[in-house]
C-alpha cells in the first residue's frame, strides 16, 4: 500500500466520521417535534413523484431559464458521482478504474466531460443572475449571498479540478485515452498544455487528484451547515411530501386532548418532524416569495423567510432541548413573535402560490395556519377586526352579522324547495354565506338556480339550516369555531341523506369536498362552473347562436384552481358563448394571481403595502376586456372594488360565469 493510500484512508475516515456526526445531529433535531405525522404510506407513488420532481425537475422547469440552469447543474453532479466513486476507490487502490464497464464507461466519461463544461457555463450565468443582474428573488441577506457565492465557486473548482486530473492523466498516458475512456474536452485541454508524459504532468495529476477529492469532501461536510443543506434533504423532503392530490387540506386539530396545554404552534418543538424537515430543505431560491401576492404588493410577508426562520430556530434551540435544558435566554423567545412576526402570519391569503412553486415540496401554509392557531386558540392574539367576525360566526353562523333566519330570502318567489320541505331532490345547492347575504352575490345564486331550473335539475337548498362551511374560521386559526360548524353541517347533511352537492363558492367547494371527510361528511361535490359545463355538454341548456361581441378575461380563483385543478370548466363554458372573445391575463391558471381575500383576508384591513386586489385588477384591465369573469364571491367583491379604484365601472363589468351563461341561454 502506497503512502498516498494510507493518507487517503485517514482523511476518508475523518471526513465521513464528521459527516455522520453532523447528519446524526440533524436527524436528532427532528425528534424534538411533538406533533405526529405519518409520511411513509404508498411508497410507489412517492418514488414516482421523486422521479418527476427531484430528478426530472418539473417544478423548476416552470421557469424555463432558471430551471434549465439548475437541471444542468443537478444532472452534471449526478453524473459526476461516477467520477467521485472512481476517485474514492483510487484512494484505496491507485490503479483502480471503472473501465471494466466497457462501452458503458465510454458513455459515462463522455457525458461527464461534456456536462462539466455545461456546469461551468451554468455556474457563471447563475453568478451573473445573482450578483450582477440581481434577480430580486435571488437577493437574500449578506450571509446568504456569501454562502451562495462560496457554494457556486466550490462547485466550479470541483469541475475544474476534474478537468485538470483528466487532462494530466491523458498526457501521462502518452497523449492517449485509457481503456474505454472518451473525454474529448479533457483531451483538447491536455493538447493545449502538454506534449506527453513528464514529471510535471505526474505532479499535476496528483495535485488535481487531491484537489478534486478534498474539494468534494469539503463540500460534503460544509453542506449540513449551509443553506445548501437542501442538497441532502430535498429528495427525502419530496418523497415525504403530502400525497393528497388536493393540496393544503388542513389537518384536523384534536381539541379534546386533555393533556394539551397549548394548541397550534408557538415554537419549533410543537411542529411535526416534517415541518422541521421543510426548514432543512429550503433552497432559499425565492420562488415562493416571488409569487406571493402579499410580498408582491410590498407587505412584509415572505414565505421563504418564514421557512428559513424555522430552520434557524431549530438549529438554535433543538440542541438545547436535547441536552435537557428548559431555561435561559433562548427559551425566553419563541418562533412566533421573535422570529416570525404576527403581521407576517396575518398577511397570508393562503393562495398556495408558494406551495405550487416550491421545487422541493415545502408546505408553507400548513406551518402558517398552525402558528395562527396558536395565536387564536392559545394566546387570543389576533387583529381586532376579527372580533366581530368570530362573534358573528359563533352566533349567526356566518362571518357577517345577518340573521340566520334570513339565509333563504334570496330565493323568495323562485319556487325553490328546502330539504326540510322535500328532501327527495337529486342534488343539494349549497348557497354559502355570500350567496345568501351579499347583495351582489345573491344575484349569482339566483342566476345559477335559474340555470338549473331551465335545465330541469331537481335540486334543493338547506335554507335556514345551512351554516358557514368553516373555511374562514379554519384558515384564520380558529379551529374551535371551524369544527363546530363543520360537525353541525355534517350532521344536518347526513340526516337528510345528502349525496351530491353543488356550490358557487370555491371555499365552500374545497371545504365540503376535501375537509368534511375528516368529520364524517363524504359527499360528491361540484363547483357550479363544473356543473354548468356538464349541462352544456349534455345539451340540457342551449346557447344563443348569436350574441353581442364581448371581450372577456377570466380570473382564476385560488381555491378552485391551484387547490383543486379546476381550470378548464369555466373556460370551456365561456368559449361556448357566441361573440365572446376570451383573453387571458399574463398570470393565469396555475400561475394565476390571488384576489387578496383568501385565508380570512376578506375581513382584514391592509396595514402595510399595497392592495392585492388592485394589483390583480390592473392586470385584468390591461387586457382591454369589457368584462372580468369570476367564479367566486370573494373574487367578485375584490375585483369589483379594484375596478372602482381605477374608476372603470362604466367601461368594465365584473360578472360571474353563471350570469354570463344565463344571459346567453336560449
Amino acid at each position: 500500500m502506497e503512502l498516498k493510500n494510507i493518507i487517503f484512508i485517514i482523511v476518508f475516515l475523518a471526513v465521513f466520521g464528521f459527516f455522520a456526526y453532523s447528519v446524526n445531529n440533524l436527524i436528532k433535531y427532528l425528534k424534538v417535534a411533538k406533533k405526529k405525522d405519518d409520511r411513509f404510506d404508498n411508497i410507489p407513488k412517492r418514488l414516482k413523484r421523486v422521479w418527476n420532481i427531484a430528478f426530472a425537475q418539473t417544478k423548476l422547469l416552470r421557469d424555463p431559464v432558471a430551471g434549465t440552469l439548475h437541471l444542468l447543474i443537478f444532472w452534471g453532479f449526478v453524473l459526476f458521482i461516477f467520477a467521485v466513486i472512481e476517485t474514492i476507490f483510487q484512494g484505496f487502490y491507485s490503479p483502480f478504474s471503472l473501465s471494466f464497464l466497457g462501452p458503458i464507461y465510454s458513455l459515462i466519461t463522455l457525458v461527464q466531460d461534456l456536462f462539466g463544461l455545461l456546469v461551468i457555463l451554468s455556474i457563471i450565468f447563475s453568478l451573473y443572475r445573482r450578483f450582477i443582474q440581481k434577480v430580486p428573488r435571488l437577493v437574500v441577506d449578506d450571509h446568504g449571498m456569501k454562502d451562495a457565492a462560496f457554494i457556486l465557486t466550490l462547485i466550479m473548482f470541483i469541475v475544474i479540478s476534474m478537468y485538470g486530473q483528466n487532462a494530466s492523466g491523458f498526457a501521462n498516458n502518452g497523449m492517449a485515452y485509457h481503456e474505454s475512456e472518451l473525454r474529448p474536452i479533457s483531451a483538447f485541454i491536455s493538447g493545449l498544455f502538454f506534449t506527453g508524459p513528464s514529471s510535471t504532468t505526474t505532479f499535476l495529476y496528483e495535485f488535481f487528484w487531491w484537489m478534486h477529492i478534498l474539494l468534494i469532501f469539503g463540500f460534503l461536510n460544509y453542506l449540513p451547515y449551509s443553506k445548501h443543506l437542501h442538497i441532502l434533504s430535498s429528495i427525502p423532503n419530496v418523497f415525504l411530501a403530502n400525497l393528497d392530490p388536493v393540496r393544503n387540506t388542513i389537518k384536523k386539530l384534536n381539541l379534546d386532548d386533555e393533556n394539551a396545554d397549548t394548541f397550534g404552534v408557538a415554537d419549533i418543538d410543537q411542529f411535526s418532524w416534517k415541518q422541521i424537515l421543510d426548514g432543512y430543505s429550503c433552497t432559499e431560491c425565492g420562488r415562493c416569495t416571488s409569487v406571493c401576492p402579499a410580498n408582491t404588493v410590498g407587505k412584509s410577508l415572505s414565505p421563504r423567510d418564514i421557512i428559513v426562520d424555522i430552520r434557524k430556530r431549530t438549529l438554535e434551540k433543538a440542541p438545547l432541548i436535547l441536552e435537557g435544558k428548559t431555561e435561559g435566554e433562548l427559551f425566553e423567545k419563541t418562533l412566533v413573535h421573535n422570529y416570525v412576526t404576527d403581521m407576517q402570519l396575518w398577511e397570508c391569503t393562503t393562495c398556495m402560490a408558494c406551495v405550487q412553486e416550491c421545487p422541493v415540496m415545502i408546505e408553507h401554509i400548513d406551518s402558517i395556519v398552525d402558528m395562527r392557531r396558536n395565536l387564536v386558540l392559545t394566546e387570543s392574539e389576533f387583529p381586532a377586526g376579527l372580533n366581530p367576525v368570530f362573534k358573528s360566526l359563533e352566533t349567526n353562523f356566518s362571518p357577517w352579522a345577518f340573521s340566520p333566519a334570513d339565509r333563504a330570502e334570496w330565493a323568495a318567489g323562485m319556487n325553490i324547495k328546502s330539504m326540510a320541505e322535500d328532501k327527495d331532490g337529486e342534488i343539494l345547492f349549497w348557497v354559502g354565506c355570500a350567496g345568501s347575504f351579499d347583495d351582489r352575490y345573491k344575484k349569482v345564486s339566483k342566476a345559477f338556480a335559474t340555470i338549473m331550473q331551465k335545465a330541469g335539475v331537481n335540486f334543493r337548498i338547506l335554507g335556514t339550516e345551512e351554516k358557514c362551511n368553516g373555511d374562514t374560521a379554519r384558515r384564520l386559526g380558529n379551529e374551535y369555531l371551524a369544527q363546530m360548524m363543520m360537525q353541525e353541517n355534517v350532521e344536518t347533511l347526513n340526516n337528510y341523506g345528502v349525496k351530491k352537492i353543488v356550490t358557487a363558492c370555491p371555499h365552500c367547494f374545497h371545504s365540503l369536498k376535501n375537509e368534511y371527510p375528516q368529520f364524517g361528511g363524504n359527499f360528491e361535490v361540484k363547483h357550479h362552473t363544473q356543473f354548468i359545463d356538464e349541462l352544456l355538454a349534455d345539451g340540457k341548456i342551449q346557447m344563443k347562436k348569436e350574441s353581442e361581441k364581448h371581450k372577456v378575461t377570466y380570473h382564476d380563483s385560488c381555491y378552485l384552481g391551484r387547490y383543486n385543478d379546476v381550470y378548464e370548466s369555466p373556460r370551456k363554458s365561456l368559449n361556448k358563448v357566441a361573440g365572446l372573445d376570451l383573453v387571458e391575463m399574463e398570470r393565469n391558471k396555475s400561475k394565476g394571481f390571488c384576489c387578496g381575500a383568501g385565508g380570512g383576508r376578506m375581513f382584514l384591513e391592509d396595514e402595510e403595502g399595497g392592495r392585492i386586489n388592485e394589483e390583480r385588477t390592473k392586470e385584468a384591465l390591461s387586457t382591454n376586456a369589457d368584462t372580468i369573469a369570476s367564479a367566486c364571491p370573494f373574487c367578485m367583491t375584490m375585483m369589483t372594488d379594484g375596478v372602482k379604484h381605477y374608476e372603470k365601472t362604466e367601461e368594465v363589468a365584473v360578472k360571474d360565469i353563471a350570469e354570463i351563461i344565463l344571459e346567453n341561454i336560449n
